[in-house]
């Protein structure tokens, strides 16, 4: 049975990190999981991978090696010189480092202006991995890096602690989150913007639940916001902003190209001021990448679960009280499951709706 693809041909350049298991399974993180969701939904993909490692961090070991600024752009050299360099869209995610965030700036900013006289041909989504829980896992010279890189980029997807990071807004409530979106817009003239992971108390926001909070600006700047509040899942995953990130990219091109026919050859994708939040392609395309994530993450957890209690029930007493071999298994057995869950991902039901804020 043909699958017909959710957009038209696409050809993405997907920079991210990238990690090797297929001796022991798959490890769905990074450009693994990026490639793989990209593909299943048929565009075609070139990968920039900035680190090469065995298998992901949240393992607590790996092996391998991160790829250096100059690497970076000789791989995207190879791709000029060959005339590989057509991207329609360029999906960045993990950076090591702040010389290599420059790198791929230049790459991103190089594509803009390429496809500076037919607007709306190329579309950049940039996830600026730096944090997360009040926490940064980059070294300290990438957030300016990343502030000096956003205003090129049409759509950024940080999480709540990457958005302080950014804004420079401390966000404790609805009003400080829409204080630095507003920002972004402002300082940075970001056309869309979403924030993954906000976990503030609301009325229309029980303890049990997160939110995605996304803008689109107006043609004067302004915030159109919305909010998409869904049910939090009790498990551990590692690779699900990559997979976030890569459903964007295709939802987002999708709504476009089901909206205005002009819309598709408007610089950024920006919807016209009379477009209301909930209406808008960014906030259309959230509602059905979350339904893809709820689903794969919650039968992932639940065969997480099964497998953990098989495996553990198998291991020796001793090794049962080993935290590392313990922690191994949980990790392993938390690896997204996309492979059996296709439908998924190219049929998601619509379960959460977008409000505006």
């Amino acid at each position: 049975m043909s699958i017909v693809p959710a957009v038209p041909d696409t050809r993405v350049l997907a920079v991210a990190s990238h990690k090797r298991r297929e001796l022991t399974g798959p490890s769905y993180v990074g450009n693994k999981i990026a490639v793989f969701v990209l593909q299943s939904l048929g565009c075609d993909v070139a990968a920039l991978n900035t680190v090469q490692f065995s298998n992901h961090t949240g393992y607590k070991q790996w092996k391998g090696t991160r790829v250096s600024a100059q690497e970076i752009m000789d791989l995207w050299d190879g791709l000029k010189q060959s005339y590989l360099d057509d991207f329609d869209v360029m999906l960045s995610g993990y950076i090591p480092g702040a010389e290599a965030v420059d790198a791929v700036g230049k790459i991103g900013r190089e594509l803009k202006d390429k496809s500076k006289d037919t607007p709306g041909k190329f579309f950049w989504a940039l996830d600026p991995v730096m944090g997360d829980n009040g926490k940064i896992y980059v070294s300290p010279e990438v957030v300016p890096a990343y502030k000096r890189l956003i205003h090129d980029a049409d759509l950024i997807l940080p999480n709540q602690f990457e958005a302080e990071l950014l804004s420079e807004v401390k966000i404790n409530d609805m009003d400080s989150l829409r204080k630095a979106i507003q920002v972004l817009h402002d300082k940075y003239k970001v056309p869309h913007v979403v924030i993954t992971s906000v976990n503030l108390e609301a009325p229309d926001h029980p303890p049990s639940h997160l939110a995605v909070v996304g803008s689109t600006m107006t043609s004067t700047g302004q915030a159109r916001f919305f909010k998409i509040v869904f049910p939090s899942i009790d498990c551990y995953f590692s690779g699900t902003g990559d997979m976030f990130g890569a459903l964007m990219v295709i939802r987002m091109r999708e709504a476009v190209f089901n909206a205005d026919e002009r819309l598709r050859h408007t610089a950024s994708w920006l919807s016209n001021d009379s477009v209301s939040a909930t209406e808008l392609p960014l906030a259309r395309a959230a509602e059905k990448v979350l339904g893809s994530m709820h689903e794969v993450l919650s039968k992932t957890c639940d065969g997480m679960k099964r497998v953990v209690e098989r495996t553990t029930g198998e291991m020796k007493v001793e090794d049962r009280e080993n935290e590392t071999k313990v922690h191994l298994v949980k990790s392993k057995a938390a690896e997204l499951q996309l492979v059996r869950n296709l439908d998924c991902l190219r049929t998601p039901a619509t379960q959460y709706h977008a409000k505006a804020i």
